[in-house]
């Protein structure tokens, strides 16, 4: 049995309270998603999706997307409704001879983003281009979504 020193005893904090339950989960979740204290690397570190950027003009929906390292043959776009998907795959190095990295940071493996637009968009007119790592694409708004000016008589 512990003995305990008496000491007075403050208020009750439940934010404190709640603190404390959250760093306990949090280091229960890393001990059991493979992330030991002092180990970089971990099972969601493994995976990876690209950074993107989402603007929306009076005529179009604009995505770009950044993603180095790709072939345009490895890239996947789809339009759904109002749902946009990229997918693609970044492939392993594989002429590297000696495997004695110091440490690597570069991601492999495939990716899967998918957003919902914030208009209706005619999708047998959208338009992709690939340049230096970074995919844009246009998707035109159907006009039934692009902002109407209503003129207002006064009396």
């Amino acid at each position: 049995m512990q003995i305990v020193p008496w000491r007075r005893r403050e208020a009750w904090q439940p934010f404190g309270e709640l603190e404390s339950l959250q760093s306990e989960m949090n280091k229960l979740f890393d001990l059991s998603l493979g992330r030991w204290p002092g180990r970089s690397s971990g099972l969601m570190e493994s995976a990876w999706s690209p950074t993107v950027d989402v603007l929306e003009s009076k005529d179009n929906v604009m995505v770009k997307a950044d993603i180095p390292g790709l072939k345009k043959e490895d890239i996947d776009i789809s339009v759904h409704g109002d749902t946009l998907t990229i997918k693609g795959e970044k492939k392993n190095e594989k002429d590297v001879k000696e495997k004695n990295y110091v440490k690597t940071e570069r991601f492999y493996g495939s990716f899967n983003r998918a957003f919902t637009l914030p208009s209706e968009v005619d999708a047998g007119k959208v338009k992709a281009s690939y340049k230096e790592g970074v995919l844009e694409i246009t998707l035109p708004k159907k006009e039934d979504a692009k902002p109407k000016q209503i003129k207002v008589d006064v009396e």
